[in-house]
């Protein structure tokens, strides 16, 4: 098991075991349907890419239930703007 949800840090930053629960489901579902982790770990475990992306602030349970992420910052895996070269 994850040692953070043995914490209740995690759980009072989210509002709660079921919000925590949701976020949880519902991010992992995003990435495993392709979305790309918004936090750079070394590890392929879904599971805790979804931990950190919490505990770092990253994402979020908005108020009609729906995950969001936190804008601004530039993800880890962000390769930057798309640059339409054919035009030069």
């Amino acid at each position: 098991m994850i040692d953070a949800l043995k914490e209740e840090e995690i759980v009072n930053k989210v509002g709660g075991r079921f919000k925590l629960s949701t976020l949880i489901q519902k991010r992992l579902v995003a990435i495993n349907g392709g979305a790309r982790p918004l936090v750079d770990v070394e590890t392929d475990e879904k599971m805790e890419i979804v931990v950190q992306e919490i505990l770092q602030d990253k994402i979020f349970l908005d108020s009609s239930g729906e995950v969001r992420q936190v804008v601004g910052e530039p993800s880890p895996m962000d390769d930057g703007p798309e640059v339409d070269l054919s035009a030069l």
